[in-house]
């Protein structure tokens, strides 16, 4: 259907080269964050007392299986067997991935081989020069073992900040119940109040350029360290998490040299944690 929409993705233009996009989009978080290098420092909020998340509980069979049954269909050439496949071999292979799972959540270890991160190009919208690094969107593909990995801590975090009361009241993103028609609903409730009321109404948009790409993992750390009350075993975990990842740019079987990354896009953690 989003082929004959003509919807469907671009690929990338062979007239530039797989190094070429790899520095550019290097470059491009290097100018962002140095734009704001005099800044001053941050200030963080600190924790209400008693808030504190210090270990993640033990993971089980079914909950690896519910997991992966819930993961989409898509997959990519991170995986050694297609997402697919996976589902109808869960509970089989799912002891397995829970005695490594389990390992990587009490030693506060994330595997290094789930750090890597291969970028897929994607042209942002049909029209623009296709022989332009600025026209495309990188893509970050991981293996489906890290993203499950992934999908079961936030899991775990998402139910300690909800039961502490962490959550911002107004946050809609990454949040279960919530979406952007919730978030658009209450634009929209509190300009027709306004108006009702005789007031002037006006709507600002904020559109920040790699926003969730510029993110400095120390000052992550220290934000969930201060304000969320992460800590020990669990702040080791997220340390390691974030810490040693390195990504390439791919096109077929052109591949870029490795780029080691000090912010990162972990758009499930830094959505979480956006206030």
């Amino acid at each position: 259907m989003n082929t004959l929409l003509g919807r469907g993705r671009i690929p990338a233009s062979s007239a530039i080269d797989v190094e070429v996009f790899n520095q550019f989009f290097a470059e491009k978080v290097a100018k962002v964050r140095s734009s704001t290098a005099d800044a001053p420092p941050p200030t963080f909020s600190h924790v209400r007392p008693g808030a504190s998340f210090r270990r993640f509980s033990l993971l089980t069979n079914d909950d690896v299986i519910s997991a992966i049954r819930r993961l989409p269909d898509k997959h990519s050439a991170a995986d050694p067997i297609p997402t697919s496949v996976l589902k109808q071999v869960a509970d089989i292979i799912a002891p397995y991935i829970v005695e490594l799972f389990n390992c990587s959540l009490t030693d506060g270890h994330f595997p290094a081989v789930f750090k890597e991160a291969f970028i897929t190009l994607v042209v942002k919208k049909p029209g623009l020069d296709v022989t332009d690094a600025g026209s495309y969107r990188p893509i970050s593909n991981l293996s489906v073992l890290s993203k499950l990995l992934e999908r079961l801590v936030v899991r775990q975090l998402m139910e300690y900040l909800s039961s502490a009361d962490l959550l911002p009241l107004l946050q809609s993103g990454f949040r279960q119940g919530h979406s952007t028609e919730t978030a658009v609903i209450r634009v929209l409730s509190d300009i027709l109040q306004a108006v009702d009321r005789g007031d002037i109404a006006a709507l600002i948009f904020l559109d920040l350029s790699a926003a969730f790409d510029t993110v400095d993992h120390l000052i992550l750390l220290q934000r969930l360290q201060t304000t969320f009350g992460i800590g020990e075993n669990a702040y080791r975990w997220f340390q390691s998490y974030l810490s040693g990842r390195y990504q390439y740019v791919r096109r077929g079987h052109a591949k870029s040299f490795v780029t080691y990354l000090i912010c990162w896009d972990q758009s499930f953690l830094y959505c979480t944690l956006w206030i």
